[in-house]
């Protein structure tokens, strides 16, 4: 349960990211609104599945996914550049939140 609240929370992660570049500052509503909920529901999922996942290898796991997801976003919806240097790159954080889970 703790690995899959870990996964979800990344995502949330991922949520609160492009909504806070959405909400402009905090001057948009709804995106504010939404990096508000998924940052607290990120952080409380986080929280909780520390109790049972050591802090380096939950925070490490947590933050890849976020990233990798924010990312993926941003090439893929926002326009930022999507090139092979960068793709290698989020396929290398992959491996290693794999590795952390794998020899956890």
């Amino acid at each position: 349960m703790s690995w899959f609240l870990l996964v979800i929370s990344g995502f949330l992660e991922t949520a609160w990211a492009v909504a806070l570049e959405r909400s402009q500052g905090f001057t948009k509503p709804v995106p504010s609104a939404v990096f508000a909920v998924a940052i607290v529901l990120s952080m409380l999922g986080l929280g909780l599945a520390l109790r049972e996942i050591p802090v380096g290898t939950g925070y490490a796991v947590w933050v890849g996914i976020g990233a990798v997801g924010t990312a993926l976003i941003g090439m893929i919806w926002l326009g930022e550049p999507a090139n092979i240097a960068r793709i290698v790159c989020l396929v290398l954080i992959v491996a290693g939140v794999v590795g952390l889970k794998v020899f956890h």
